[in-house]
């Protein structure tokens, strides 16, 4: 049976299973080979919030979402044109994300009677065969058991056997749109080169599952997603997380400073150490410390020693982090401090994204103790802000805290290979030696408000440092009321000082004034940025403003929100960004709130920028 071919411009495909059935690896595989083929894309991988929840039920349950096409793609799709389960839970847990008209892909063996129970679906009411699912195309697949009739005479148990059903999933998908298998079945000998027999496993399984879209008559029809137009460059398909590393890494390289990383493996920031791990050939030195707080003081103690002194938590390190942040603060030493926000309070929500740690990094320290805080907007930005992050630490001699979230941290996008002589310069020097004759102020300042950075043991550079309030310029132990109020002044200005050398605000998308701004930071951008788009096709006067500098604020950004009639300000928090913004501005922003562990979807964006419009 010949089959036809359909060119589309954009897929959004969610791949469901239990955290065992590989859905997350199915997911990264097949956005590898979209990159690959030269399409945008945009991922969502959702973890379950339980390491070993049990199989299959709800709470199990582990996603996979990919947009990809050959247009300009902002987010990972509202709603998805394939969803592909493996097992009950899966389909209960993702239909509602599921477009009406969309294609599901079943595996037969999930939807057992103990799969059913398991998912709270009665007895009698497999969805598969009770016409609930009427509205969709549903294609029902044994994966299961394709699998292992591919297998066996492999000598494998059934254990074994049935870890790779998800490459029969993959190869079908990927004779479904036309893609070639020769990425994952590199990635396969690279992964299981010394185990021949697994090797030869999954290879077999991923070809079954491109030779069964070339032999069942149950789908006519193949389609085609061309190369997106993107700038010429040489790309590759990178997650938040390792964006932020290399950012690190590229930071390191140009002031040839060594890169000291100091952490504690914490969900969603643990892959910064791992993508750190592999760079020793780059001097970077990697520490994993026995607890949050040895993990910043042996920051803090490398950037006394002329390091580049990186940790990096979530929420609830942040908050064990509090004090030596204070501490580096009143050192003025440089210190990069990344938040990979999550899911809180407490322990809240681990495998889930949010952007409720705002407040905590503006002002979550005891006393007067301002910092630097930037954010990222997506997953290649990490490269940029972290790279960024570093060089205001070290030019200005400030801690600066770095915020990313599980969202982007995890989520992936193509990034063209930034050339290095196209990186800001970043300006270090240490102080050699005192002027002669006069006494070594540690603490004298440039036009910056920063001190001089001096390594220790240099001779007639010998200082004290401390964490208790320090005299101007001499840096010595000072009581004085007066001293404390001027030094808790001069550190807000050094602050605010920053904004003299950090880009003016640009509008992202729309008119430079009208009647609505979209403010945004984070990792919020697509979605607006989609919203936006969509309300101006429409006519609506309506444009997008994102933030990358949160403290200091960049120098123009009061006088360009005073250009719109009306401000939204969207966050995955309760309204954080919204309680700044109308306290340093005096203006009468909106919120627009979702604390759902979820990402906002541009159509939820869109809908409350027409009722804003409405009033």
């Amino acid at each position: 049976m010949s089959k036809t071919n359909e060119v589309l411009e954009e897929v959004t495909i969610r791949f469901a299973g239990d955290s065992g059935d590989g859905m997350q690896l199915t997911g990264t595989q097949f956005t590898h080979t979209a990159a690959l083929l030269g399409n945008d894309l945009s991922t969502f991988p959702d973890f379950p919030a339980e390491i070993r929840a049990p199989q299959g039920t709800l709470a199990g349950v582990s996603g996979f979402q990919l947009h990809f096409g050959s247009i300009e793609i902002f987010t990972p799709g509202d709603q998805c044109d394939v969803l592909v389960v493996m097992n009950a839970a899966a389909l209960k847990a993702n239909l509602k994300l599921l477009k009406p008209g969309g294609t599901i892909i079943a595996n037969a063996d999930g939807f057992d009677p103990k799969n059913l129970r398991l998912a709270g679906i009665p007895d009698g009411h497999n969805p598969l065969e009770n016409g609930s699912l009427e509205r969709y195309k549903v294609h029902v697949m044994d994966v299961t058991k394709m699998t292992r009739t591919c297998l066996k005479d492999s000598g494998l148990g059934t254990k074994e056997i049935d870890r790779a059903k998800n490459m029969f999933v993959l190869g079908f998908l990927y004779w479904l749109y036309n893609r070639e298998m020769d990425g994952s079945l590199k990635f396969l000998r690279d992964k299981f080169g010394k185990k021949q027999d697994i090797l030869d496993a999954n290879i077999n399984v991923l070809k079954a599952g491109y030779n069964y879209g070339e032999t069942t008559e149950a789908f006519d029809k193949r389609y085609e997603v061309r190369a997106a137009k993107m700038p010429p460059g040489t790309y590759r398909n990178i997650m938040g997380n390792q964006a932020a590393a290399l950012g690190l890494i590229a930071a390191s390289k140009t002031t040839g400073l060594t890169l000291f990383y100091g952490t504690y493996p914490i969900t969603p920031a643990s892959d910064i150490l791992h993508e750190l791990s592999k760079y020793k050939n780059f001097g970077v030195k990697t520490f994993q410390a026995e607890d949050e707080i040895a993990a910043v003081c042996s920051a803090i103690g490398a950037s006394f020693g002329g390091s580049l002194g990186v940790t990096a938590s979530s929420g609830p390190g942040i908050a064990l982090k509090t004090e030596a942040i204070g501490l580096a603060l009143m050192l003025e030493l440089p210190l990069v401090v990344i938040d990979v926000q999550r899911g809180g309070p407490s322990t809240g929500l681990p495998t889930k994204t949010e952007q409720a740690d705002l407040l905590q990094a503006l002002y979550g320290r005891n006393g007067e103790a301002p910092v630097c805080v930037v954010a990222a907007a997506t997953p290649a930005d990490c490269f940029d802000m972290a790279y960024e992050a570093c060089r205001i630490s070290l030019e200005h001699m400030i801690p600066v805290i770095f915020l990313s979230d599980g969202y982007i941290a995890n989520g992936a996008e193509p990034w063209m290979f930034p050339q290095a002589a196209d990186l800001k310069k970043i300006n270090v020097k240490f102080i050699k030696e005192k002027n002669a004759g006069e006494k070594y102020l540690p603490y004298k300042r440039d036009e910056k408000l920063s001190r001089p950075w001096a390594i220790p043991g240099t001779k007639g550079l010998e200082h004290r440092i401390g964490g208790i309030e320090k005299q101007h310029e001499t840096g010595n132990i000072s009581y004085d009321p007066e001293n404390h109020e001027f030094m808790v002044k001069l550190r807000e200005a050094k602050v605010e000082k920053i904004a003299d050398h950090i880009p003016l605000q640009q509008i992202d998308s729309g008119n430079d004034k009208g009647k609505l701004l979209v403010l945004g930071w984070g990792s919020t951008y697509g979605a607006i940025r989609m919203a936006v788009g969509k309300a101006r096709a429409k006519g609506l006067d309506v444009s997008h403003a994102h933030l990358h500098y949160i403290k200091p604020f960049p120098k123009n950004i009061g006088e360009l929100l005073s250009r719109f009639d009306q401000v939204l300000i969207p966050e995955i928090n309760n309204g954080q960004l919204v309680k700044v913004i109308r306290d340093k501005f005096m203006i009468p922003a909106i919120g627009f709130s979702k604390v759902q562990g979820l990402p906002f979807s541009a159509t939820e964006i869109e809908n409350r920028i027409n009722e804003v419009l409405k009033k």
